[in-house]
């Protein structure tokens, strides 16, 4: 199909909740794309941090073959290698005791909040099911964990949400604590608010607050949907950050392009859910749990982990050295990097014409550029990366 084809197509057929860029892709290699006119584009977004391993990767379309002879689906009725297999592999990696496996960031996040309430209610009794969360987090499209998400342009339009929830500011431990009463069960971050900016938590407050929260007994929960699976140069961000959470949601790089997500929990919580009390049809889907063990097993070696560091340090040097008066600042960690721009309101413009040379970007907040790019980019890929930026910066 034409590229004109494809759009009268989706603009018939399917429902109009994303503002599409004027361009569709029919192939990719590594980090590299390209579209119906056959031109090439540098992907600095890996589906949104979802490509861990870039596109058409040998390793994993093998094991995904080898599995779909196998067979694609059966129920979590019952036992299967392949899930079993994923699970140890990422307790391992993590440090965690278990995981229930679901299939995307909010389900991944409303299993967090599951378990921590009935963690609470168990311990202390019904009513004590207050979690606060961060200005400008966000942690889903689902009603509850867009109440969740500590953004006001995110609280409208579905209302009623399902309650409970309050709202601290990044980095002021005085205010949490202000916000806590005898109804607060657990305090809910990221340690990277990537959709609002990609803006890094202080380490000493993430320290000062996770000695809180066990002195309280408050669970802390850690969302690293996005931070997760490599993406700071860690498996997991809080590996960087010196501090254990009591329940960690993931999913995005996890199944390097296929539905994947994951509640991990530590001690503490490791037999909080029984039978019955939460599930999930496609969730440990035979076909996701291949890929998620292709990913694991690449993402966790400490070579690869330092890779991903130094690739970072490049990516951010190469936009600095840029030297372009439209650039602020360049923050983040790793893979993760938020190009802060000078005039907020050449952000579209930047972008648009970041496309048109080759260069697949996102954005965050109000004023930033934000790069997620496969973890296995190459040096070549970057340097063509930084070339055609430079031109449009």
């Amino acid at each position: 199909m034409t590229f004109e084809e494809i759009r009268e197509k989706d603009d018939r057929y399917v429902m109009h909740t994303y503002a599409r860029f004027p361009v569709a892709f029919v192939r990719g290699k590594g980090a590299t794309l390209w579209d119906t006119e056959g031109k090439d584009y540098i992907d600095l977004t890996s589906g949104i941090g979802v490509n861990a391993l870039g596109h058409d990767n040998p390793l994993l379309t093998a094991a995904l073959e080898k599995q779909m002879h196998l067979f694609m689906h059966v129920s979590n009725l019952y036992y299967t290698e392949v899930c079993v297999t994923a699970a140890e592999k990422l307790c391992r990696a993590s440090g965690m005791s278990r995981v229930f496996f679901a299939n995307s960031g909010a389900e991944a996040n409303e299993g967090m909040i599951k378990t921590a309430r009935k963690y609470s209610e168990d311990r202390y009794g019904a009513g004590r099911n207050r979690i606060i969360t961060l200005r400008d987090s966000f942690h889903g499209r689902t009603v509850t964990t867009l109440e969740a998400t500590g953004q006001d342009q995110f609280h409208q339009y579905f209302l009623p949400f399902t309650g409970a929830f309050d709202y601290a500011v990044p980095n002021d431990l005085e205010n949490l604590k202000s916000l806590v009463t005898k109804d607060t069960c657990a305090v809910m971050l990221e340690l990277i608010q990537g959709e609002s900016g990609v803006h890094v938590l202080d380490p000493d407050y993430v320290k000062a607050l996770a000695a809180f929260c066990r002195e309280k007994d408050l669970l802390l929960l850690d969302d690293e949907v996005q931070t997760g699976v490599g993406r700071t140069g860690a498996f997991y961000a809080y590996q960087k950050f010196g501090v254990t959470p009591d329940i960690v949601s993931s999913a995005k790089a996890l199944g390097g392009g296929l539905p994947a997500g994951a509640v991990l929990v530590g001690e503490k919580c490791r037999d909080v859910l029984g039978p019955g009390q939460h599930g999930s049809t496609f969730g440990a889907n035979p076909m996701s749990m291949a890929a998620a063990n292709v990913v694991i097993d690449t993402v966790s070696r400490p070579d690869f982990l330092a890779a991903v560091e130094e690739k970072g340090k490049k990516l951010t040097e190469g936009i600095l050295t840029l030297h372009s008066d439209k650039i602020a600042e360049v923050r983040g960690i790793g893979l993760m990097i938020g190009v802060v721009l000078r005039d907020p309101s050449e952000r579209s413009s930047l972008v648009g014409k970041l496309l048109e040379k080759g260069v697949c970007v996102l954005t965050a907040g109000a004023d930033v550029i934000r790069l997620l790019p496969p973890l296995v980019i190459t040096d070549g890929e970057i340097a063509s990366a930084l070339s055609r930026m430079a031109e449009v910066f």
